[in-house]
Formats: C-alpha cells, structure tokens, sequence
C-alpha cells in the first residue's frame, strides 16, 4: 500500500514543493488578517477588483486573496483552511486537478481559487454531482463569499430564466454541469438576446471531476421537442420482442451493447405487419422504432438502467446510483421502455440542440477540478482537456487498511461470506457500509441479510429523499448500510462515538465496477482524516462485471481455477484476472468516449458556425438586418452559377435557360436574358448576374428605415436556421448510426464520415441561403404586386 501512495505522489512532488512555499507565505499573513475587523476584511475584496481593473494580475495578489478567504472561513463555518487544503487551491488556480483523498475537505478548498477569480468580475461557475450538493455547497460555502461582499447564486432546473440570468450575473455560481450545459443549448435557440441566461465561459471548478467530464461524458447532452411519432407502434413491436430468442431472432455483443437483428428476427416482423422487406426505405421509421424495442427488451434493465417510479421512467446514473432529473432517452428509446413496461407513452422527442460534456468544457477559459481519484484517467485528463493531475498528500496519515480481494466462484458463495463479515462487524460493534453497483443488486443483497436477521439501512436511487438522514447514522456503532454508488461520492460519513477506538468504519465491496475510480471512491469513504477504517471486496466470476465479459476467455479461465469448501477461488492468483477484465472495460468506455467526440467535433464545430449565424443577427439592429439579407441572396445567387455554369462541363452544354428562369424568379424586375449570356465565360456571366443583384440590392437596402419589417425579417431568418438546422442533426444522427458498419471497409470511417459531415453541412448552409433568399423575394414580390395594383 506504501509503494502505491508513494507512486500516486511521486509525479506530483515537483508541484507540490512549488506550491508549499506559496502556502508558507499565506501562512505568514494569517496574525495580519486576524487583526482586521469584519468590515476591513470584506474592504478587501473591493480593493483587489480595483488594483485587478488597474492591471494587476491574479498571481500578484493570489497570496493575500487565499489569506482572506482562510480568515472568512474561520469567523463564518469555524473552519480553517489546512495547509494541503490551500495546496489544492493553488492547484485549482492555475487550471490543474487536484487530486484529494475523500474526507480532506474538497468543498472548502473550492472556497480559495473561486473567490480569486471572481475578483475578475466575468464570473465562476462551480460544478457539482446534483443539485443537492449544489444547493448545500451554495448554502455552507457561499456564505464566506458572500461575507466577503461577492454575489453567490445557484443555478438549478426548477428556477425561472430570471432567475437563472440573476444567478448566472452572481460572482460565483454553483450548479450542475449538466443544468450548465443546457443552458447554453437554450442560449443558442432564442429570438432575442435578453432572453439569454449564461456570460462567457470563464472559469470553472468541477467538483468529482472524473465523474462529471470522463463518466457522464459518454452521454451527450440533448435538447429535444415533442414530435408526433405513434404510441401504438411501440406496444406491438414490445409485443412482439416477447417471442424474441437471442442467437436466433438477435444477436448481442454485450461489451459494446451493440444488437442486430437477425433474419429469422426480421421474419416475425415482417409477418406481424405483412410486409415484404423490413429493410425497404418505406419502413425506415418501423424498423427504427423495433431496434428501439429491442434494445428496451434486451439491454435496458429495470433497476440498472431505470427505476419505476409514479408511473415514470426515471433514469440512473450508473456511476453515482442516482436519478438523473428530467433526463429521458432519446430516438425513441424511452417511449420503447414504457411499452415494456405497460406505462403510458409519453410523447417523442426530436434533436433539437446538442453538445457532448467534453465539447461544453473545453470552451472555459481556464478549466479545472477536485476528485479523489483522478490517477486512473489522467492520460485521458490529459488527452482530451488538457489537464494535469497533482496529486495532494492528506493532512493527516492514511489509516484505514484496504485488505485484498476475495473472490468466489459463484454468487451465493460470496452471500455467505458478506453476511459473515457483517456478522463479524456487528460482534465488534464496528459500522459497516455495503457498495453495490445497482439497485437491482442492493435489493437482492438486502432481501437475504432480512432472512438471516441482519438489520440494516438501504440508500439508493428509490430513498435517495433520506439520503441526508441514512448517511448521518451511517457511523454509528452497529449500523449496516446497503448503498449504490450515490453513498461514494460528496458525502461525509461521520463516526459514532465509540466508533474510532472499535476500528472505525468497515467498507464492503460486493462487486468490482467497471471504473477502477469508483472502487477508490467506496473505499474512500472510510479513514477520513486519520480516523481508523478497513475495506475489503469481496466479488464473484458472477458478478456483472464478469457476465459482459469475453465468454470464451471466461470460460478458460474458470477451467484453470481451484476453490476451497467455500466456493473461494484459491488459484490461481484471481486478482489478476479481475485486473485485467476490469482494465479491458475501462478501456471500451475510454474507447466509447473517443469514438463519440470524434464524431461530435465535426458536429460541434459545426454547431458553432450555425451559433455565431444565429448571434449576428441577435446582436443586428433593425437596420443591420436588411445587409444580412442581402449577404445570403448574394450567396445564394453565386450558388445557383455554380449549379448551371459547371466548370467541368463545356460552356456550350451550360444551362442557361435554367440559370436565367431561377434568377429571374429572385430579380423582381430583372430584363436578364440568355441571350444576354451567349458565348460569355463564367466570370463574365457572373459580372452581367451581380449587376442585376446590385439593382435588388438597392431596392432591399432602401426599406432599412422600416423598423418593423426589419424586425419581421430577423425573427423568419432565425426561424429558418433553427428548422434547417434541426433536420440537420437528424440526418447527422443517422450518418452516425450508420458510422460502425464503415469500420468494415477499407478507408478510415472517422475520415469518411467527417467527409460525409461537411457534404450535409454545405448543403445545410445552401437550404438556410436558398431559404432565407426565396421567403423574402416571396414577400417582396407580394408587396411589389399589391403596389402595382394600388397604382
């Protein structure tokens, strides 16, 4: 274990004598800020906005800022800042992770670089798990800012765009990244610039970072809209996935979740409808809507996945336990569950904005975080944020004994010896918590202990209401809590009297996760600060872990093993066997994660072009708008040259009676001819065509004074940006579905399909010009007619 801590730190010990002397020099101040009162304390922060407006950098004044901060702290929560707390902060300030043991106080160290960069004035935004940390972070540790005179607020999903903008206008603002995420998506989808929410993206702290920007980031963030798809349709085809048979109707690859459907599966459908060809283009939507059903049947598990709860579908996070709040499935999914399910189908929802985790937090100016395992993905930390990992010693030793794995050939053999071990605990009087990785496990687990007689708490997902209380009793003396991964992080788990001089608190771990980090985050809940603590996994071959696993090599691997009466594995050595399966599927996820920001950037950069059009005309004035309109019938003049004057084609085969009927629809009152066009090249053509397009010009510049009108146009310009840019990502959606079967080809399919990506998005950009252009001469021509008639 000393080995490893020594490893962990040893990358970071150069940053950490660095930044040690810049604490000495914050501990040299604190007898000088003790002395000042409450009013000159808070003084302070006006004076730093000042010399920081006067051209002062944040490193120059970086020592008293966290001087001030540590003295609020003492007079506000009674807490000062330890010496490695100030550590983390100074590694927060300069854009890095810190890397913190559970129980060193993470919360309070985000307290020291927030307040610095709010002195900016271009605000902090502080990221945390859920809003139930957020709401208690803002409560607790916004009062020492708010002591020191700077704006706090708290951005969540209940409040009102009002609300929001105040919070967002704060100095500092906690949320979620998610409820940050979607706020931007909303900023890009208004019809006037007051109703945006968010400023710039300046600086941001993530708490549990490994959590929010490399476990969620597998999960893009989607804005959707209510569309018209069929609700019956799903009840038949989760019918008809009753009678389905895997290997014979379907076939799963159960490390990527991939499903096909087989032949004899796409029969039974074809049958059900009496249809020829399931694969024809006419029933593209059926055959969507039955993979969705499929997936809801075969991959989506109830009480893993989602929980039941009102009559609702509400959907885990499979890495914190817990309910992810107003989230759904997307394409179709979701309405494909509730079928299976015999809910009532909400409506579907279509793509309307979106953005991976990844591509939102890389638009901060100066990203950075807190977790207490970072280690474990710090390549990737490093790959796609560019951010480094320091690793902070504890403030006090590491106490707690981690003892090694126990792993058991079957599942009911690790029951026994998880209720002896408990059993044991309960004889000491020593408090035990039990990780499990999903409700469906934590209920089992709880259903058995109940038969033997053990009493025990249960926090998940379905109590996450008495989270706060079931953890306050955690570590009391003879408490047994059964708990997802949501008792893991941001939560302390406080001993009991008595509790520390038993051995402190026992940690269970009934199944190793897919992510190493979360088995840190478990253990970690015990020998917070020096007390005393043991943990201990205790796993078997039928563990989930193992089920999605390679089954040939599983197979092998059971063939080679010796066990004992108890159905534990003696050898061989079991260990590295988990170590390697666990690392295989860490390595899918990573896998998972670039492939979906590869194919995001295209979309991204994309999205942000299609954004920057949106804000042009947000930021126009009335007038401004009428040289908008001109710019995009200009381009989509030279377009329609280029469609009917091809370069690879000889002059005389051009179209030119098809060039002058389209122009002359755009032209109001054009005396364009094809005769005028004979025998010209093309730059000559085009110089006879802008000619005509300067005449328009004129016409549409001299109603710039009509303020309504340019207000009109501004609205319908927006408008068809949003339509074409919704279809947009649908068809994107489905170039990326058809993404993995390009593997199979020779060429490189991210190649491809970023080839395929800026095709759709040039003709994207022709439909808004062609749009833009055709609504517009439409409504003049309408006006021009009625004048003629008038006069």
């Amino acid at each position: 274990m000393l080995t490893k801590v020594k490893m962990l730190f040893s990358d970071s010990t150069r940053d950490i004598k660095r930044l040690t002397k810049l604490v000495d020099q914050v501990n040299k101040l604190e007898d000088k800020y003790e002395k000042y009162t409450n009013e000159e304390l808070k003084n302070q922060t006006q004076l730093f906005i000042e010399e920081i407006k006067n051209g002062k950098s944040l490193d120059s004044i970086k020592i008293d800022a966290f001087a001030v901060v540590r003295e609020a702290a003492k007079r506000v929560l009674g807490l000062r800042h330890y010496d490695v707390q100030l550590l983390g902060g100074f590694v927060l300030h300069e854009g890095s992770i810190a890397e913190m043991q559970t129980g060193e106080g993470k919360t309070l160290v985000s307290t020291l670089p927030s307040y610095l960069h709010a002195l900016e004035e271009k605000g902090v935004h502080i990221i945390t798990a859920n809003e139930y940390l957020a709401k208690r972070d803002f409560e607790q540790m916004g009062k020492v800012h708010e002591f020191l005179g700077l704006k706090v607020g708290l951005n969540i999903s209940q409040i009102s765009p009002d609300e929001k903008k105040a919070a967002y206008n704060s100095h500092i603002t906690y949320g979620t990244g998610n409820e940050f995420g979607f706020d931007y998506l909303r900023d890009n989808m208004v019809y006037d610039n007051a109703q945006k929410v968010q400023r710039e993206h300046h600086f941001a702290i993530v708490d549990e970072i490994d959590s929010i920007l490399i476990d969620e980031a597998r999960t893009p963030l989607i804005i959707a809209n209510k569309s018209s798809l069929g609700a019956e349709l799903f009840y038949i085809t989760a019918e008809i996935m009753k009678s389905f048979v895997a290997d014979v109707d379907y076939e799963l690859y159960p490390e990527t979740k991939q499903i096909y459907l087989k032949d004899e599966g796409a029969f039974k459908v074809e049958n059900a409808f009496a249809i020829e060809n399931l694969y024809d283009a006419e029933h593209q939507d059926l055959l969507h809507n039955v993979m969705q059903s499929l997936k809801a049947a075969v991959i989506m598990k109830k009480d893993v996945d989602y929980i039941v709860k009102s009559g609702k579908i509400e959907l885990i996070d499979k890495f914190t336990g817990r309910i992810m709040e107003g989230r759904t499935f997307s394409e179709g999914l979701h309405q494909a569950i509730e079928a299976k399910e015999g809910l009532e189908i909400s409506e579907e929802n279509d793509t309307q904005a979106t953005i991976t985790i990844q591509n939102y937090f890389r638009m901060y100016k100066t990203l950075c975080g807190m977790t207490g395992s970072a280690t474990p993905s710090k390549d990737e930390f490093t790959e796609t944020y560019n951010l480094h990992v320091v690793s902070i010693p504890t403030n006090k030793p590491v106490q707690r004994l981690d003892k090694d794995d126990v792993i058991f050939i079957d599942y009911d053999s690790k029951l026994k010896m998880i209720a002896a071990q408990v059993q044991d605990m309960n004889k000491q009087g020593r408090p035990v918590l039990i990780g499990t990785t999903s409700i469906e496990q934590s209920e089992k687990l709880s259903t058995y202990l109940k038969k033997i007689g053990i009493k025990h708490q249960i926090l998940n997902a379905k109590t996450e209401e008495d989270e706060a209380r079931i953890i306050s009793l955690a570590g009391q003396q003879g408490q047994v809590m059964i708990a997802t991964n949501m008792a893991g992080r941001g939560t302390d788990i406080l001993l009991g009297e008595g509790v520390r001089e038993l051995g402190g608190l026992h940690i269970i771990g009934t199944e190793r996760h897919e992510s190493f980090r979360i088995d840190m985050q478990l253990r970690g809940r015990s020998g917070r600060q020096g007390d005393p603590g043991s943990s201990q996994f205790i796993i078997s071959l039928e563990d989930d872990l193992f089920i999605n696993y390679d089954p040939e090599e599983m197979e092998r691997f059971k063939k080679k093993v010796k066990v004992d009466a108890d159905g534990l594995i003696v050898s061989p050595d079991p260990s590295k066997f988990v170590k390697r399966v666990q690392e295989m599927v860490e390595h899918a996820h990573h896998s998972s994660r670039t492939h979906l920001l590869k194919l995001d950037n295209s979309v991204d950069r994309q999205g942000k072009i299609i954004y920057s059009m949106r804000n042009r005309l947000l930021n126009a004035s009335s007038q401004e708008t009428f040289p908008e309109v001109t710019g995009y019938i200009k381009n989509y003049i030279l377009q329609v040259i280029d469609k009917y004057c091809l370069e690879e084609v000889e002059t005389e085969d051009w179209n030119l009676a098809g060039l002058v009927e389209e122009l002359n629809f755009v032209f109001l009152q054009s005396t364009l001819t094809v005769d005028q066009l004979l025998d010209l090249g093309r730059k000559e053509i085009t110089d006879v065509i802008l000619k005509e397009f300067h005449l328009l010009e004129e016409q549409i510049l001299s109603l710039q004074d009509e303020e309504e009108l340019g207000l009109q146009l501004k609205r319908f310009m927006l408008q068809i940006i949003d339509t074409n840019w919704i279809q947009h990502l649908d068809i994107m959606t489905q170039v990326k579905d058809g993404i993995n079967l390009r593997g199979y080809g020779q060429e490189d399919p991210y190649r491809l399909f970023e080839k395929e990506a800026l095709e759709q998005f040039n003709q994207l950009i022709f439909e808004i010009e062609s749009g833009i252009s055709l609504r517009f001469i439409e409504y003049l021509r309408s006006q021009f007619e009625i004048n003629e008639e008038q006069s």
